[in-house]
């Protein structure tokens, strides 16, 4: 199966559970038994998987076959080289190929000078203005050619400016950029790039990710901090000509593998084995040394000799475009896709399908427990109604009587739920108070200002952790706070379980470490970029502190934007369920009165009532399956087995 292949196989797995999940909204409100709740949360899960998006990042040192091993790889079919490949640096910003449905083919190049506004890249993606866009001839190669080369674009700068712009600058060219002898220094003149045209893997949700050498890369903050921890597969690109290099060595500590835990989807590229072909060696003598070398990028790098894999990109390019399947299996550049999918796709479907079974599942629940409290409620009034039969008035108002009983008991537990409602809605306040934007801006404040006021390196420091550790603290108090909600909630769902019979099962619970590991992985890529001790003696105040907020401030922002979403979603699903099974036991309670006061006040609709329920209880039993057969058809479309939940299988027995 071709790269192709397995991409569209997966689009279609996508395209197999938006439309699964579309049935059991539609059915959920056509039954009435929905409420907006539910239908937010299943659009938002329609729309994750719509939206679904796979990022391929590929990080190189400059001249070590980068552009063309993504040639090869996707590139092929055109007949021709499609990224510009040659000697030196040819990727000089961050440049994105992707295909929204509806888009239209264009590059869209944003100017560097745009760093010195302090915006971040994703801020500036909803101001077209600020982009230089370009309209793109997708049928032409020459029109793709020519787009590509743009992003190798360079300028001459005075060295002022290229700090301001956040390049390093060294004189002697050893740890920055070198000024020319006229004391300029070469930029590149774009700071990001979009390339937007309709490839057959881009149109299936395929993100390719092409990145600058060691100089550029280190310069855009949002690129280290966002875009390569959070691409879905690294391919680290090594040359067999030159080895690990320390500049390849310092991009793959810094920039791919942090940290010592190895993340999945990074994979090794050992390019330009053809260079062992030079026809002095045999097959045997040229496999003995790409082992050596295999073992030796395993033990600089620390990684699995597994995860190395030696291709030759040019003869995999030169084979595909010639047809020359020989050549192709030579350069091995097959395997190295085999490897990618079989890394990339069955994470990320996993993931994808149990976000999206965690979803369905719990409305599923919530929609079977009302279905279940409705079909027990018309089974009680068919009872009270079928025990009237052959009786007198006395005893019909003697039911009247019982039922109004009932329905002041349920009124008097009503207030307290009420009073749960009001500690409910004062918690929640509480703790978006926490995790809200407001405190985030005012801790955002309050260190720039202290970073501003500080006069030596020990205050610009403390400013700094001192952000960490107030994000932390409100982090902590909000999960406090969250488990007071829950144990609130839990108590009240028992509750009610016990006293009015409702069929309420404990609240989800939420958990804060996703964020928590999050701001720890900040706060170790600030340690290494920002809070080193060269970086503090040798950067100037005003452009530290710039260099903090364009790179931490607004990576903890996203962490804290994905916190509130996320929470609000989880207090909307966890009151939802109390929320819905109160409305319909009242509702149960006047149906139950109003059928003794007809049959009080007429007995001859007696029959005609009993028939209406035993229809009603046909119709609900025949929503238990069909809910169930939604379940199933779900988790069928997700690949999460064929066989229904133990619960679903009990729901049936009781139903029966």
């Amino acid at each position: 199966m071709t790269l192709l292949d397995q991409f569209s196989a997966y689009s279609e797995w996508r395209a197999g559970a938006s439309s699964a999940v579309g049935r059991l909204r539609q059915w959920l409100a056509r039954n009435e038994v929905g409420d907006v709740q539910g239908d937010l949360r299943l659009q938002y899960v329609l729309d994750r998987l719509r939206d679904d998006k796979l990022t391929v990042a590929f990080v190189a040192e400059f001249s070590r076959g980068k552009s063309e091993l993504i040639n090869a790889i996707f590139f092929a079919d055109y007949g021709d080289r499609v990224l510009p490949s040659s000697a030196g640096r040819t990727t000089m910003c961050p440049t994105e190929l992707q295909w929204n449905a509806g888009a239209r083919a264009e590059i869209r190049l944003l100017p560097i000078r745009t760093r010195a506004t302090h915006a971040s890249v994703s801020e500036l993606k909803q101001y077209q203005e600020e982009w230089t866009v370009l309209p793109l001839d997708a049928n032409s190669l020459g029109s793709l050619q020519q787009a590509f080369a743009r992003v190798g674009e360079t300028e001459r700068v005075g060295k002022d400016d290229a700090v301001r712009f956040g390049f390093d600058v060294d004189d002697k060219g050893e740890n920055g950029l070198k000024p020319a002898a006229d004391g300029t220094v070469e930029i590149p003149c774009w700071r990001h790039a979009v390339i937007q045209f309709p490839h057959p893997l881009l149109e299936q949700g395929l993100v390719v990710l092409d990145t600058p050498g060691l100089n550029a890369i280190g310069a855009e903050p949002e690129l280290t901090l966002s875009l390569l921890p959070n691409a879905h597969a690294i391919l680290f690109v090594l040359a067999a000509d030159t080895g690990v290099t320390q500049s390849d060595l310092t991009v793959w500590r810094e920039y791919v593998q942090t940290g010592r835990q190895r993340k999945t989807g990074r994979l090794v590229v050992l390019n330009k084995i053809d260079g062992l072909w030079d026809g002095l060696r045999d097959d045997a003598q040229i496999e003995a040394e790409i082992t050596r070398q295999i073992a030796t990028v395993s033990e600089t790098l620390e990684i699995p000799t597994w995860s190395v894999f030696p291709v030759s990109a040019q003869k995999g390019l030169v084979g595909r475009i010639s047809g020359d399947a020989g050549l192709v299996v030579r350069s091995r550049v097959a395997e190295l896709e085999k490897a990618l999918t079989q890394d990339l796709l069955p994470t990320k479907q996993e993931i994808v399908s149990d976000s999206t079974l965690a979803e369905t599942d719990d409305i599923i629940a919530q929609t079977r427990e009302l279905l279940e409290a409705r079909l027990t409620g018309l089974r009680e009034q068919l009872q009270e109604l079928t025990d009237l039969r052959g009786k007198n008035q006395s005893v019909i108002e003697y039911m009247m009587r019982k039922i109004r009983n009932e329905k002041s008991e349920f009124e008097q537990g009503l207030q307290k739920y009420y009073a749960v409602r009001s500690v409910f809605s004062t918690l929640t306040n509480s703790l978006l108070a926490h995790l809200g934007m407001d405190a985030l801006r005012n801790e955002t404040r309050r260190t720039r200002e202290a970073m501003l006021e500080s006069t030596f390196t020990k205050g610009l420091r403390q400013a700094m952790e001192s952000f960490f550790e107030h994000l932390r603290g409100n982090l902590a108090r909000s999960g406090d706070e969250i488990t007071e909600i829950t144990s609130m909630l839990d108590s009240m769902y028992k509750r009610f379980s016990v006293e009015h019979g409702l069929k309420l099962t404990t609240p989800e619970a939420f958990s804060t470490l996703r964020y928590e590991r999050e701001l720890d992985r900040l706060e170790k890529a600030f340690n290494r970029q920002v809070n080193s001790a060269l970086s503090l003696v040798t950067t100037e105040k005003h452009a530290l502190t710039q260099k903090f907020f364009e790179t931490v401030a607004v990576e903890a922002r996203r962490t804290f934007e994905m916190a509130n979403r996320d929470v609000e979603q989880w207090l909307r699903a966890v009151m939802s369920p109390l929320e819905t099974q109160v409305r319909e036991y009242q509702l149960q309670l006047k149906r139950r009165l109003e059928s003794v006061k007809r049959i009080h006040q007429a007995t001859d609709t007696l029959e005609e009532r009993v028939g209406e329920l035993q229809q009603a209880e046909s119709a609900m039993l025949a929503q238990l399956d069909e809910l169930a057969e939604l379940e199933a058809s779900i988790r069928a479309a997700l690949g999460a087995g064929d066989a229904l939940s133990d619960e679903t299988e009990a729901v049936r027995d009781r139903a029966a």
